[in-house]
């Protein structure tokens, strides 16, 4: 069988590309713990930094995708925000020295982002050949982490960059939280309710993935859908999937508050994120859930 390599294959959403892969692929996952082997599925350890034994894994692969790097989902604290850039960078730079090893390349490397990259707009989506960068953190983290992806080069390798918006899905990242709020009347808007986010429903991801694979796409994709939604909005839609009316609000001082109780950042919710798919739309990627109510709704079932 064809083989992909899936670095962090033991995350949401490396988890759920291993599902999709492991059907047609024999797929390969780097992970940092040992795990027992599935039906197609193999997996290998890596420290996210290293050559090793792993390398050899990535000769003659169709493709190799990395979504490896420690979750911004934490304070950022220095040391946090240390190891969030470090863990991006290296398993970045450990990749492209691998496929420079590599007799037989990859025929495409995909690597995650960030959609946070983009200097916020509230009337305008940013999409893929917009050049003005936020100064945020994550904002520089994306940079840096991009910059170090396209250090290298290839005639022969496909590259393309995730620039990823909040996805959803039940069992992981932000919708399990924000659900239970809903479910428990506290899904009212947070903050001013005004930040726009954008956001792609987990099947879309994967799917849209499998389309960058198969067609000839390049360079910075977002990943999100062509539909984003005020914060307000958003939550709006959480509250009619639940069968709630009414959703208490959480003004901006309150999340503050609680976002050291949870042990999170709350610029995770209240920065806007405003993006448009303009790469998948032009290459013919249909959405699945292009709106909200449609995602949360099959998210809710």
């Amino acid at each position: 069988m064809k083989k992909i390599v899936i670095a962090a294959a033991n995350g949401f959403i490396g988890g759920h590309l291993v599902d999709h892969f492991s059907k047609n692929f024999e797929v390969i996952g780097l992970v940092r713990k040992p795990m027992n082997s599935e039906k197609n599925v193999r997996y290998v350890i890596w420290d996210g930094k290293s050559l090793d034994e792993w390398q050899s894994e990535l000769e003659g692969a169709e493709a190799v995708i990395n979504l490896a790097g420690k979750s911004v989902n934490c304070r950022h604290t220095e040391e946090n925000k240390k190891v969030i850039l470090q863990s991006r960078i290296e398993s970045t730079q450990a990749i492209g020295q691998a496929i420079d090893l590599c007799n037989d390349k990859p025929k495409i490397w995909i690597n995650a982002s960030g959609a946070s990259i983009y200097r916020y707009d509230k009337y305008r989506s940013n999409i893929e050949t917009d050049q003005q960068y936020a100064e945020n953190f994550i904002a520089h983290v994306s940079q840096e982490w991009e910059d170090a992806f396209y250090a290298f080069t290839y005639s022969d390798v496909r590259q393309v960059t995730l620039r990823t918006t909040v996805v959803l899905g039940r069992e992981d990242g932000a919708f399990p939280v924000v659900n239970r709020l809903a479910k428990l009347w506290m899904g009212g808007k947070q903050g001013s309710g005004k930040q726009m986010i954008s956001w792609i429903h987990i099947e879309d991801f994967i799917a849209a993935i499998d389309h960058i694979i198969h067609n000839d796409i390049s360079g910075n994709v977002n990943m999100g859908s062509p539909n984003p939604v005020s914060n307000s909005e958003f939550m709006r839609a959480l509250r009619k999937a639940n069968g709630r009316s009414f959703g208490m609000p959480t003004p901006e001082f309150a999340l503050k508050i609680g976002a050291r109780f949870l042990n999170t950042e709350p610029s995770l919710i209240l920065d806007g994120m405003n993006v448009a798919p303009k790469v998948l739309m032009d290459s013919g990627f249909e959405f699945r859930f292009p709106i909200i109510k449609k995602a949360v709704e099959n998210l809710t079932k």
